[in-house]
């Protein structure tokens, strides 16, 4: 059974929309100029040439800053960016007794890499967004995406997830990773921003855990900064 359809509140379902206003809508949002586009992809000089050829691509998605950030834009056509491990400041990362870096298969791109703990007491990962290329009046959602991998030990303690935006707003929430699943890509929320034209500095995130025990097994994809999508709620009580 899917969702039922909305209904007034005398019981009847509520008018449709015609379909005339849901293709202006449509038409509307394929129009909407993209942006901050041409400030996005100056962080690459040699992008900034090709500026007309890449606004092709970028439903696809369109590397940058040496392939540490990746930009593309959702059917809404709202800015969306994923912030790559070697792009982020990760305590220890490049001792090799600690983290250790491997292709990421799901780009299909041996110069996007993750980053594989392989031992620290002391977890910590910051990066940086710009909130001016964040789509104005728009909520974003901040993720980390992560797998725990065997063998995964030390997470017995909360991770910390942060979020500082510029006017001194701090968010803060833990995650429990004991008793995740393995081998699989797990959504951690740092947390939800809104982009706002005024907030002209970067926001700062991050993921740590300073206690004096050991951990091993944590794979890091990066940090996923996407449109908060509507939630739809369904009537099935079946399950």
């Amino acid at each position: 059974m899917g969702c039922m359809p909305s209904r007034a509140r005398d019981g009847h379902a509520g008018p449709e929309m015609p379909s005339s206003a849901i293709s202006g809508s449509n038409q509307a949002q394929s129009k909407r100029e993209l942006h901050m586009f041409h400030d996005i992809i100056a962080q690459d000089h040699e992008k900034t040439a090709m500026a007309d050829e890449l606004q092709k691509q970028v439903y696809e998605g369109i590397y940058l800053a040496g392939k540490t950030k990746k930009y593309w834009v959702d059917e809404k056509r709202y800015n969306c960016f994923m912030l790559f491990p070697r792009g982020l400041s990760i305590a220890w990362g490049e001792d090799a007794s600690y983290w250790s870096w491997r292709n990421l298969e799901d780009y299909n791109d041996p110069e996007v890499e993750a980053a594989i703990l392989e031992e620290v007491c002391w977890l910590d990962i910051q990066g940086k967004q710009e909130l001016t290329h964040l789509t104005p009046g728009v909520t974003y959602e901040v993720v980390f995406e992560v797998k725990l991998t065997e063998p995964a030990q030390g997470w017995n303690m909360p991770v910390n997830l942060h979020l500082k935006l510029p006017n001194g707003t701090a968010l803060q929430r833990k995650e429990n990773l004991q008793e995740k699943p393995r081998e699989q890509w797990l959504p951690l929320k740092v947390g939800e921003v809104e982009a706002k034209e005024e907030l002209k500095w970067p926001m700062e995130i991050s993921l740590f855990e300073h206690g004096g025990h050991w951990k091993r097994g944590l794979l890091i994809k990066g940090i996923r900064i996407t449109p908060k999508k509507v939630s739809w709620k369904c009537c099935d009580n079946d399950h």
